[in-house]
């Protein structure tokens, strides 16, 4: 006589509480995994927003730089727009890099501003010579200011692993 045929119906009900275990194992394991690594990525956003938040105070300063540098003038609007984007420094950054903004960059870009509006009203002459010199050392000024920026602002940019 030949064995009698297994009644599949049993067999499955058999494996579908063991099966049910395991894939409800595994999906609080997941889950667990999930929750932790996503702790992990609001960190890593918070640090990037940071970061992002920096880098434009950090590209505000340098394009006021680099207009000064590649123009040789400066305008209202490019101090407007430094004052703008370097407004939150001193809540990003630290005391010494807003009064480096404040009271070194700013006010020498509205000192040269003055000098150049001076300029135009000024004939050939004494004055006018002072006022070019004036001008041109505070445009030496800001040539070595592309190294001071980065050295200030470097430890503020950095995504540490």
């Amino acid at each position: 006589m030949c064995a009698p045929e297994p009644n599949w119906t049993i067999v499955l009900s058999a494996l579908l509480t063991p099966t049910v275990a395991i894939l409800g194992i595994y999906i609080a394991f997941r889950q667990w995994k999930t929750s932790r690594g996503q702790a992990q990525t609001e960190e890593e956003r918070l640090r990037h927003d940071l970061f992002d938040r920096r880098f434009e105070v950090y590209d505000s300063a340098r394009t006021l730089i680099g207009n000064i540098m590649t123009s040789g003038q400066i305008t209202h609007e490019d101090t407007m727009a430094f004052l703008t984007g370097t407004r939150e420094a001193k809540w990003l950054l630290d005391e010494n890099i807003a009064e480096y903004f404040d009271k070194q960059i700013w006010h020498k870009a509205v000192h040269l501003e003055t000098l150049q509006s001076e300029l135009e009203s000024l004939g050939q002459g004494e004055e006018r010579s002072a006022n070019i010199k004036k001008q041109r050392e505070i445009k030496n000024w800001y040539q070595v200011q592309y190294s001071v920026l980065d050295e200030k602002m470097s430890r503020y940019l950095r995504l540490q692993n």
